[in-house]
């Protein structure tokens, strides 16, 4: 089931999220809720989405990467490259906007699956620069926070 993405302004999406526990895994309506984040992410054409810009302050997000759509609880950064690299991002929460920002070339990232099971995992390039922007979310960062130069979508 789609649900409503949250817009700017919105201040919603600037409170920080909190942990989910593993009680809460075990909950049908919470596993219910990870499959809505991904039915939303894909009807709106998204990469990555957070459970913020969907109305709560749970610690998840989402994240497509080549087997398809991942869940990741609580999702924390160990690890970041000294070198950063610098592209065009966009937001389902800020529709009509790209921006230019500089992310960490790699990174690592720990979490549990939808399970409660720990992993760990090392990402660069694309799918290092989804994490970061989905875990900025988390902490009701946006883009547009970190972009150098914002324009509007042609």
């Amino acid at each position: 089931m789609k649900l409503e993405v949250l817009t700017m302004p919105n201040n919603f999406l600037r409170e920080v999220s909190q942990e989910i526990t593993q009680e809460q895994l075990k909950q049908k309506d919470v596993q219910n809720f990870f499959d809505n984040m991904i039915d939303t992410m894909f009807t709106d054409n998204g990469v990555g989405i957070a459970a913020p810009q969907v109305g709560k302050h749970w610690r998840v997000i989402v994240v497509t990467r080549d087997n398809g759509p991942e869940i990741f609880v609580n999702p924390e950064i160990t690890r970041k490259s000294f070198k950063k690299v610098k592209g065009e991002e966009g937001c389902l929460s800020v529709p009509e906007s790209l921006g230019i920002v500089q992310r960490y070339k790699s990174i690592s990232v720990k979490a549990l699956d939808r399970n409660g099971k720990k992993i760990k995992i090392n990402t660069d390039e694309f799918d290092s620069i989804i994490f970061q922007h989905e875990i900025d979310h988390l902490d009701g960062i946006l883009f547009i926070d970190r972009a150098k130069k914002i324009y509007p979508i042609r």
